[in-house]
């Protein structure tokens, strides 16, 4: 084990695993308040362990959850689920390279892939740096969702009311988190709006999960409004 710690130290560094740590730990979190929530919207307590271990994606996790909660089907909830997840095929092209060569390898490196495990990789300029970055918030993360997820489904199966303590809003506000800084780039603020506008126009008519998916026109809207300005340039010349 140490062997393994100073190796690792070596390739990484200290502060990148100090970073790491810290995601991991904001990740419990989270984690916790997602079993609390399941099993306190009348999941049975393997539901949301299952699916941690099997799907391994917060957003999709919770989508799954709040519509089947919110009465609606299981059909829009998957659908929700895969489109939020959809990312990761540019993902994988992203970091192929850091997932090995062998099929297991690519296989496991896959379930792995998630949000911060691919921010940490494409952040290393050295290849070594990469795949050491990526495996090792990979596997962090999945073991510190999958505890958080245990510890909260437990706590869940104790709290009648997870909105009175705010666990509710958690994951909406890592997500909030995450998207309010690309909000400065002006491209990527009509199709944010637009798909808002959109989600909030449509809730109150229409069952739980269909206005998540129809709110997807805004980046429909956004992929229109980008096309004429790429073109511009060359009327220029």
């Amino acid at each position: 084990m140490r062997s393994i710690w100073r190796t690792t130290t070596r390739v990484l560094g200290r502060d990148l695993l100090r970073d790491i740590g810290l995601v991991c730990l904001a990740d419990t979190i989270v984690g916790i308040s997602y079993g609390a929530i399941a099993v306190g919207s009348g999941f049975p307590i393997w539901a949301p362990m299952l699916l941690s271990v099997l799907v391994f994606a917060g957003a999709s996790q919770f989508m799954f959850v709040g519509i089947i909660a919110a009465g609606g089907s299981p059909v829009a909830a998957v659908a929700a689920g895969l489109l939020a997840n959809a990312r990761h095929l540019p993902f994988g092209f992203a970091i192929g390279d850091v997932l090995g060569k062998r099929w297991s390898s690519r296989i496991v490196g896959s379930h792995l892939m998630i949000d911060e495990s691919v921010a940490f990789a494409l952040a290393q300029r050295d290849e070594e740096r990469r795949k050491a970055a990526y495996w090792v918030c990979g596997i962090g993360l999945f073991l510190c969702w999958n505890l958080g997820v245990l510890a909260g489904a437990y706590a869940g199966t104790a709290i009648s009311d997870t909105d009175a303590f705010g666990l509710d809003a958690a994951f909406p506000a890592v997500l909030l988190a995450l998207v309010l800084p690309s909000l400065r780039d002006r491209a990527a603020r009509l199709p944010v709006l637009i798909g808002v506008a959109v989600a909030l126009a449509t809730t109150p008519f229409l069952p739980a999960g269909l206005p998540v998916l129809l709110a997807l026109v805004g980046v429909l809207a956004g992929v229109a409004a980008k096309e004429p300005a790429e073109r511009e340039p060359e009327g220029v010349h």
